[in-house]
């Protein structure tokens, strides 16, 4: 594991004298006394590193530990996801003994202890890749699939899979053979970078027809495609946010369970 030492300090942006290969934005955390406050590497410079750091740098002194990860920040995806509060960082709220999280805390934003009701979709023996359904669990009344993890590249075998009963998100619910024969458990649980696009698809058809958004000043002025891409800039309290709700409320979009 990389580690460093602080080198300089200018509001939230420090600078790391390390001791082994680091990426950018990837993940480190910088000691304060016995807090560690979580940063993300965005410019690597020889051996010397720059880290946006996620909190108040207040107390942080040259010359303080900084350990790295060797993973980027990452989101975590699995059942509970759409019941939960989180922040920026994806700590779940509702864990909160106070009304703040204290300075250094993190907690792990899905229910380790609750049982789904999972249901198999995928049998032994069938051949799977990434983002292959292999089971599914209800969550506030839509399905919510349990894939095959997104890092997972080629083809694999289901060797096995949990029949239909109750499971916590951390156990293994099928085991994934690969070319070269070795076996892969999979969990309810996947993470994934944040900054990494998922490619779990066969075609990326490009926008050829215009999204009425039921706005006319957007759809007379600045018109939208349908899979495209918009933005909507402003500073604050100018109506963004009620901008895109109104979109969402009008817009000719299809909405569809799948």
């Amino acid at each position: 594991m990389t580690t460093g030492k602080v080198k300089g300090i200018i509001a939230n942006l420090v600078t790391v004298a390390v001791d082994g290969p680091v990426a950018q934005n990837e993940i480190c955390y910088i000691y304060v006394g016995e807090t560690k406050l979580m940063a993300e590497v965005i410019k690597v410079i020889g051996a010397n590193v720059y880290a946006q750091v996620f909190e108040s740098t207040r107390g942080l002194k040259v010359g303080n530990k900084v350990e790295f990860t060797g993973h980027m920040l990452e989101v975590t995806l699995g059942p509970g996801l759409l019941s939960r509060n989180y922040d920026g960082l994806q700590n779940d709220l509702d864990k909160l003994t106070g009304v703040f999280l204290k300075r250094g805390e993190y907690n792990f934003p899905l229910d380790e202890e609750k049982k789904w009701d999972f249901k198999p979709i995928a049998q032994v023996g069938d051949k799977v890749e990434a983002a292959a359904w292999l089971g599914e669990v209800d969550e506030n009344h839509q399905p919510h699939k349990i894939m095959v993890p997104f890092v997972f590249e080629g083809t694999y075998t289901v060797k096995a899979i949990k029949g239909a009963g109750q499971y916590t998100i951390n156990e293994v619910i099928a085991v994934l053979t690969d070319a070269e024969g070795q076996d892969h458990p999979v969990t309810m649980v996947q993470k994934w970078p944040v900054k990494k696009a998922i490619l779990a698809y066969r075609e990326k058809p490009r926008p050829f027809k215009l999204l009425e958004t039921g706005v006319r000043t957007i759809d007379t002025a600045n018109p939208l495609c349908e899979g495209g891409t918009g933005f909507i800039p402003g500073p604050f309290g100018t109506g963004k946010t009620v901008l895109q709700h109104a979109i969402s409320k009008q817009a000719e979009a299809e909405r569809t369970r799948s």
